[in-house]
C-alpha cells in the first residue's frame, strides 16, 4: 500500500507557480503583436514574442479572449494612472483638466504601441461588457471632472457616452499631430485642449 506520492510524482502533480514577470512579458508581447499583426494574430506568435512555449501562455490566460480582456483592462488602468499622476487637487477645474489632458498626451507619445493596441482592443467584440465596465471605473475620477466641466456648457444635456467619444476623438487627433510634428508638440497639446474645453464649457 502506498502512503503518499513519491517526490518525483508529487512535484509533477503540483501546479507550477505563476510569475508576475512572465505574465507581464506576455502582455507586452501581445501589445507588440497586436500592433504588427492585428487581433487575429495566433497565440503561438504572442508566446514566441514573449519567449515562452505556447502552452505556457495558457497557464496565465485561459483563452486568447481572456488575454485580450486582461490586456485591455491593464492598458486602461495604466493610461488612467498616468493621466491622474500628480493631479493638483486644489487647483481650478480648468487647470486640473488640462493636467489630465497633458499627462494623457505624454503617455500616448511615450508608448505608441500601447496606444495603438488599445485602440484596436477598444473596438473589438472580444472585449466583454464586464471588462469595459471595469475599465470605466478606472476612469471614474476623470469622468467626474468631465461632468463638472460640462455642467453649464453646451454639452450639459448630451449623453455622457457621446461626450466621452468626442473627447477621445479630439485626443486622438491631437496625439497624431504630436507625433507628426514633435517640435510643436506643446503648441498642439494646448490647441487640442482649448478646442475640447470650448466644446465642454
Amino acid at each position: 500500500m502506498v502512503d503518499c506520492l513519491d517526490g518525483y510524482s508529487y512535484h509533477s502533480y503540483m501546479a507550477r507557480p505563476k510569475s508576475d514577470e512572465k505574465r507581464s512579458a506576455i502582455l507586452e508581447a501581445a501589445t507588440r503583436v497586436i500592433v504588427t499583426q492585428g487581433l487575429s494574430a495566433p497565440t503561438a506568435g504572442i508566446a514566441k514574442e514573449a519567449g515562452i512555449a505556447n502552452g505556457s501562455l495558457f497557464t496565465y490566460f485561459e483563452t486568447k479572449a481572456d488575454l485580450f480582456n486582461q490586456l485591455y483592462l491593464e492598458l486602461k488602468r495604466e493610461m488612467a494612472s498616468a493621466a491622474m499622476k500628480n493631479l493638483p487637487e486644489g487647483a481650478e477645474l480648468r487647470e486640473q483638466f488640462f493636467h489630465i489632458w497633458r499627462s494623457w498626451m505624454n503617455w500616448a507619445v511615450a508608448y505608441p504601441e500601447k496606444r495603438r493596441a488599445l485602440a484596436q482592443l477598444g473596438v473589438s467584440d472580444e472585449i466583454k461588457p464586464a471588462t469595459r465596465a471595469a475599465a470605466h471605473k478606472t476612469m471614474a475620477r476623470i469622468a467626474e471632472l468631465m461632468e463638472r466641466s460640462r455642467a453649464k456648457g453646451p454639452m450639459r444635456n448630451a449623453p455622457m457616452g457621446l461626450v466621452a467619444g468626442l473627447m477621445n476623438s479630439a485626443a486622438e487627433a491631437t496625439m497624431d499631430y504630436l507625433v507628426q510634428d514633435a517640435k510643436n508638440a506643446t503648441k498642439h497639446c494646448k490647441v487640442g485642449f482649448n478646442a475640447l474645453w470650448r466644446m465642454l464649457t
